[in-house]
């Protein structure tokens, strides 16, 4: 019987943008155990969330994650308005589902460069990332930033959108549009990526549900669960939009789900934008009565749930945040096992998963004996393509 070894990752990886510790079990070059341990990036939010007031914790929910600073704030007012509970001005809830969908495209093209950088193809890497320029612009144009938009408070939103700004956003979307077909057309399409990608990191329907999967991760197993469709909220009930689901549950539906929603992300800010309705943006919240509100949405890579408690005074007696990451990450147990070394890092970036960035890593063996490093496993899962390249006679 071959040995067992114990491969640490974690708690710093450069895949990694959080802290967070995965302790691999190999025999030869199959992974046969994983442990996940999370807890290692505890940064006081939901406490510093309870000494500010109810518009200003705001903006410390959107350093939640620079990725999502979106999508915290969308559920955290909704959870201070399910405390009334009361309605949104409908001009203010398009201009959240726009912003809302401008960050979905973002992130995922984010997402989709960084799993072409770890699989060698640098091209896919520096084209995403070109693309997701122009939908920053958007957002900037719309909001005055590039991230961390500042545009949500409770009741509302901080700033609206200049019907000159709406033309120009259009026309950059629609811009966008092309390049984002081309690079369609380069994953789904290339043989190598199929080859690299299918089969690999399987989570099946069953198992997205028994370890309760969100987001893309949930609908590349086949399970048809969305926010925006369950529960809808914002603008989403107003317009027809598609789910994408689809059932193979490996790391190539995966990328297949989030290239295929920036498309209808695409048309849901087009949508939004040719037909914001006139109105107020604000309800102009005064108090917040006592009571307990849960705000949920549709972040990029799944339900973002907020929890909070009023007492009646002017700041929450209790935040509490669940981000879909913490939901996502038990699924390795059902993804890595019986897959190679090479294949472990994709797996574990194919959820998506929300993390600081820390760039360290130590991978050594029970001698203390450095065995990988952070550009080691890269350049491991760079040369399984090339292989595969190679056999496939393909340059």
């Amino acid at each position: 019987m071959m040995g067992r070894t114990i491969i640490p990752i974690g708690p710093y990886h450069p895949l990694q943008e959080e802290p967070e510790f995965f302790t691999l079990t190999v025999e030869g070059e199959t992974v046969v155990d994983i442990d996940v341990r999370i807890g290692y990036n505890h940064r006081g939010i939901e406490k510093l969330s309870e000494l500010k007031t109810f518009e200003n914790s705001t903006f410390v929910i959107e350093r939640i994650c620079g990725i999502c600073s979106t999508s915290h704030p969308f559920a955290y007012t909704r959870a201070v308005e399910d405390v009334f509970p009361m309605e949104v001005p409908i001009r203010a809830k398009y201009i959240r589902t726009i912003i809302a969908e401008g960050e979905r495209i973002h992130s995922h093209l984010l997402w989709l460069g960084l799993a072409g950088h770890f699989i060698g193809y640098n091209t896919v890497y520096m084209w995403a990332w070109k693309l997701r320029e122009e939908i920053l612009d958007v957002l900037e144009i719309l909001s005055g930033n590039r991230n961390n938009y500042a545009m949500f408070k409770p009741g509302g939103v901080r700033r609206d959108i200049k019907a000159g700004d709406i033309p120009v956003c259009l026309k950059k979307i629609d811009s966008i549009l092309p390049t984002l077909d081309m690079l369609k057309k380069a994953v789904l399409d290339d043989p190598v990526l199929h080859a690299r990608l299918k089969g690999v990191g399987v989570m099946t329907y069953q198992e997205a549900i028994d370890f309760s999967a969100l987001g893309p991760t949930s609908r590349a197993s086949g399970v048809a669960r969305d926010v925006r469709k369950d529960s809808p909220y914002g603008a989403y009930q107003e317009m027809e939009w598609d789910m994408i689901v689809t059932q193979n549950g490996d790391v190539f539906d995966k990328a297949v789900v989030r290239i295929l929603e920036m498309f209808e992300s695409a048309k849901i800010m087009k949508y939004c934008l040719n037909n914001l309705p006139d109105g107020e943006i604000d309800a102009n919240i005064m108090d917040v009565p006592p009571g307990e509100g849960i705000g949920h949405i549709e972040a990029p890579r799944g339900e973002t749930f907020h929890y909070v408690k009023s007492d009646g005074t002017n700041r929450p007696v209790r935040h509490k945040v669940r981000a879909p990451t913490f939901m996502n990450l038990p699924t390795y147990k059902a993804t890595v096992q019986g897959e190679t070394i090479s294949d472990a890092t994709i797996i574990l970036a194919a959820i998506d998963p929300c993390y600081c960035c820390t760039e360290r890593i130590a991978v050594k063996d029970p001698r203390g004996r450095l065995l990988y490093n952070g550009k080691d496993l890269v350049q491991l899962s760079r040369e399984k393509t090339e292989k595969m390249k190679r056999r496939m006679g393909v340059r």
